[in-house]
């Protein structure tokens, strides 16, 4: 396996000049904190819909995008991601008020004040990932069953999605095409599998409405894309300064050097 031949237009860091390596480099570092940062906001927003914030599991991803089947949104926020927002006393009070059918006389009286309070400064209608929770008719949309996040938003998400995602993971594939991996269809296995896994894990939000197990697939989706992102990252951050010059590019190297001082 190690004997197979160079490709032609193919260069290892080591033959790159020292401006593209540190360009790489800085490419490579912020792209990796990006990364961590979404997986930080991801668990934040997602975890704890099945009552238990400390985990997020497949039951958090199935009330994600088919609901909960029981209760509202506004109350599934409540007892999981937006539990801690709130002191006890008024969670309860706006869940009783959710539970009590919602209406206007008792919002404008008991719950209008403690939403725009605790709520209001992030969902006021300005962030459309959010939940609007100003004006009794916004309020009232969360308040009704929980059906999982709505097909218009998921078309939204999505292809902001699959443009963002395919141009991180263009972009460290093209870094990592530098790296000398054998055999070459194991590193072309790693370039193209994220790609799958955006499909997979895009497709799945909608199939997981109609078939809960599809939770599974998206689960899987993003594990692949992380354990792509970090091995992609950390092969081509070893290369890059750490790890040695493979025996084939400096056999390459020789040759072309006695190529050139043959001339």
């Amino acid at each position: 396996m190690s004997a197979e031949p160079l490709h032609r237009s193919y260069l290892h860091f080591s033959e790159l000049p020292t401006s593209l390596r540190v360009l790489y480099t800085a490419v490579l570092a912020l792209m990796g904190a990006g990364y961590l940062f979404a997986g930080i906001y991801l668990y934040h927003s997602h975890s704890g819909r099945d009552g238990d914030p400390k985990t997020l599991s497949y039951q958090d991803v199935v009330i994600a995008y088919s609901g909960s089947g029981q209760g509202s949104k506004l109350e599934a926020a409540l007892r999981g991601p937006m539990a801690a927002m709130l002191p006890a006393d008024e969670s309860k009070s706006v869940i009783g008020w959710v539970q009590g059918g919602a209406e206007r006389s008792a919002y404008e009286s008991d719950i209008k004040g403690v939403l725009e309070k605790r709520c209001a400064s992030c969902h006021d209608g300005s962030n459309p990932h959010l939940s609007n929770l100003v004006g009794f008719e916004n309020v009232k949309k969360t308040a009704e069953q929980d059906t999982g996040t709505d097909v218009f938003t998921l078309v939204r998400v999505s292809h902001i999605h699959m443009f963002g995602m395919t141009f991180i993971f263009f972009i460290m594939g093209q870094i990592f095409s530098h790296a000398y991996i054998r055999p070459v269809w194991f590193k072309s296995v790693v370039v193209v599998l994220p790609f799958i896994a955006i499909v997979l894990d895009v497709s799945s939000w909608y199939f997981t409405k109609i078939y809960k197990p599809f939770a599974y697939v998206v689960m899987l989706g993003g594990g692949i894309m992380a354990l792509s992102f970090t091995f992609m990252g950390a092969v081509s951050m070893f290369q890059l300064w750490f790890g040695k010059t493979p025996p084939a590019v400096v056999q390459r190297t020789e040759a072309g050097e006695r190529q050139l001082a043959g001339l």
